[in-house]
């Protein structure tokens, strides 16, 4: 099975050159009184190769016997294959006893060359902020002392102590909107990238010709539904009205989707009418100038087709890619979506063909609109097939805004607007520039550096409680024996045997009972002495 990666589309080609060209059965069939060996007729081809099609992961059961019919003419336009004359190219290829054979040249299409891979290249760049305006200045800070309980100790892991002597507030020039739609356009990418397990798209999608704008229109403007609203030619950029399905095709879905229960239209209703609606629907999206998935996306959904077998992984990368369509795109894909599966489920509904169930004529019917390819030299009709099918079984969860994705996005842009506190000697460009992109390290590295990076400020924090006189000897217990759950490695370095914990602890003079105080403070008066009278 070829797996997600660049070019999947031509390697997919040729792999079914190889086995066809390796495994087709040859004999010697006999044409106007002359022998031709090593050939093959029309139907045997067909007959061999739906069976080899049906078979193949990277294609499935659904593969139709008129798909791979379809198939064989491309073979033969392509020079693939021949008949025994030598023609090809202008000649069609029939389901019958004609006689074809293989030609001595390869018929395999090359790859492209790849430009090397650079560290560049592994993950899209955010934008570079390098500009920041200081908002203002702040010289001697006092900063009371932080009063933690148990919760925001462990949360915080710090106290402030002190006072500071210089900050200041930091912050980036002012974030536009086209910075955020770059910033979305990067992420997203880099999410896909991530999904689909490879180390570049180069080969897989151009980055160049995504719009950020149709990402960011895609997740915002929407309904309660979760289906993308166009706007008017006043807004920017200007989706017209234009651009949505006109009327009478809305008419027409919602009739068909709604069965019986769309009669709303008020149009006639005779034996066949559902037929008549279905097809008209079918002709304005089979008259599309391109598939709604789009040319230049054709690649990239092609590669999600190898992650099928891993349904939630398909899924999420379905829902990256959805977003990169055009709004008008995604909103006539969401709207054909749900008509089709509700087509699918509605048994009220009465046969719309005769020869095959409702399922297989709704992907037959709607495949080739959706996914497409420009080049005749493909197999989109059997691609187009298993990925529609699959979008169509699982369309509510392919259609809908990837959370975790919006939830990053918006969290990366929220951090770069907050402002932030430069202190006295830290250094800013180092410590607010956003990298390029993140290296990976080994498990090793990180326990080093996580040592190396946590365990001093805690250890001088540790001593920051310890010299505090401002904290009395009951409070600082109570912090030291917070830190010892906390950090135990650092609290038992610092202090290995009980005495020298009790040594960096003053002793206070014990406290008496109040029997005993009361006792001791009578002593201390003298006893009162009463007088007799001396008078008569």
């Amino acid at each position: 099975m070829i797996g997600p990666g660049p070019y999947r589309a031509t390697k997919l080609w040729n792999e079914i050159i190889k086995l066809f060209r390796g495994g087709m059965p040859l004999r010697r069939h006999w044409v106007h009184f002359r022998s031709y060996d090593n050939s093959f007729t029309g139907t045997e081809a067909v007959d061999w190769l739906h069976e080899l099609l049906k078979r193949n992961h990277n294609f499935g059961p659904e593969v139709t016997r008129y798909q791979t019919l379809q198939l064989l003419r491309k073979f033969l336009k392509n020079h693939v294959i021949e008949d025994v004359k030598g023609r090809y190219g202008k000649e069609d290829f029939e389901d019958n006893g004609q006689v074809y054979r293989f030609p001595p040249s390869s018929p395999l299409k090359p790859l492209p060359q790849r430009p090397p891979l650079t560290e560049s290249s592994f993950l899209p760049k955010l934008p570079n902020w390098d500009d920041y305006e200081e908002v203002t200045i702040q010289d001697k800070i006092p900063m009371r002392p932080l009063v933690l309980n148990s919760e925001s100790w462990n949360k915080r892991h710090s106290i402030a102590i002190g006072e500071v002597h210089e900050c200041k507030l930091i912050r980036r020039k002012e974030i536009t909107q086209r910075h955020v739609d770059q910033i979305w356009k990067s992420m997203t990418l880099a999410h896909l990238q991530r999904v689909l397990g490879l180390k570049s798209l180069d080969g897989v999608l151009d980055a160049k010709l995504i719009n950020p704008k149709h990402i960011v229109h895609n997740i915002y403007t929407v309904n309660k539904q979760g289906v993308v609203v166009l706007k008017d030619k006043s807004v920017s950029p200007p989706f017209t009205l234009t651009e949505d399905l006109p009327h009478w095709v809305l008419s027409a879905m919602k009739c068909l989707a709604n069965w019986p229960n769309g009669s709303d239209t008020k149009q006639p209703m005779y034996p066949g009418f559902e037929k008549d609606v279905l097809r008209t629907v079918a002709d304005y999206f089979q008259k599309l100038r391109e598939p709604l998935l789009t040319f230049q996306l054709y690649e990239v959904f092609v590669n999600i087709l190898g992650l099928l077998q891993k349904q939630r992984v398909a899924a999420d990368a379905l829902q990256v890619c959805c977003l990169l369509l055009p709004p008008a795109n995604r909103r006539k894909l969401q709207l054909l979506m749900r008509l089709m599966a509700r087509v699918c489920h509605n048994p009220r509904l009465p046969a719309l063909n005769d020869a095959i169930g409702t399922r297989t004529l709704m992907v037959q019917t709607f495949s080739r609109c959706i996914l497409c390819s420009a080049d005749e030299v493909d197999l989109d009709e059997l691609l187009a097939t298993k990925l529609v099918t699959f979008m169509m079984d699982n369309h509510e969860d392919v259609l809908k805004v990837p959370a975790r994705l919006q939830k990053a996005v918006e969290e990366h842009v929220a951090h770069l607007r907050r402002v932030q506190i430069k202190y006295a000697g830290a250094d800013t460009d180092s410590s607010l520039v956003s990298p390029s992109y993140c290296r990976q390290i080994s498990k090793e590295e990180f326990e080093e550096q996580r040592a190396s990076s946590s365990q001093g400020p805690m250890a001088e924090l540790l001593e920051g409680i310890i010299k505090d006189k401002d904290l009395s000897v009951k409070d600082k217990k109570k912090k030291l024996k917070q830190f010892q759950r906390s950090y135990p490695d650092i609290y038992r370095r610092r202090f290995p045997t009980a005495e020298s914990e009790v040594a960096a602890l003053p002793e206070r003079p014990p406290r008496l009972k109040p029997q005993l105080k009361f006792l001791a403070l009578k002593k201390s008066f003298q006893p009162f002495q009463r007088s007799w009278s001396f008078r008569a």
